[in-house]
């Protein structure tokens, strides 16, 4: 049987010495329950925070009050700050950052459902990745799920 990728980044990460912390908002635990699917994970896992809220951003990983006034909880800059944070609260070498609007309520004019950001943290360096899936509320969490985990492996490869 082939190895998925949540098998490969577990791998890498293993080998690599690194850890690993997410931060989700629509995706709601569901990417690191890919991750924690992958056996061996107990090696890069370091926490994973859930952080719905503005107010969880902001507790739980530093988003600043002054990013989410400005630019929303659904933007490249928050899911900046949400990587970079999810990585200094967890002290992990890598994070990976997702906010959005799965639907299918919550979408405007500016910001329609399935539009997503995702950023990827890595010793330092952070990738946000800007995209807009559609389908219904779960599809759009396993496609931002699956685009996640994908730009991490480009990121650490």
């Amino acid at each position: 049987m082939d190895k998925n990728l949540e098998d490969i980044i577990v791998e890498i990460l293993s080998e690599r010495k690194m850890t690993i912390t997410t931060v989700e908002s629509c995706t709601g635990g569901l990417l690191m329950g890919r991750i924690i699917n992958s056996s061996g994970a107990s090696a890069c896992v370091n926490e994973g925070y859930i952080t719905y809220s503005n107010e969880a951003k902001h507790r739980l990983v530093g988003v600043s009050n002054d990013t989410l006034n400005k630019y929303g909880a659904v933007s490249e800059e928050t899911a900046r700050e949400m990587a970079v944070g999810g990585a200094k609260a967890a002290n992990s070498n890598v994070a990976l950052a997702i906010t959005g609007i799965a639907g299918p309520l919550g979408g405007t004019a500016l910001k329609p459902v399935g539009l997503v950001y995702i950023g990827c943290y890595v010793d330092g360096k952070v990738i946000v990745k800007k995209c807009q899936f559609s389908g219904n509320r779960m599809e759009v969490r396993n496609q931002t799920v699956e685009t996640a985990l994908r730009l991490l492996y480009e990121c650490i490869c």
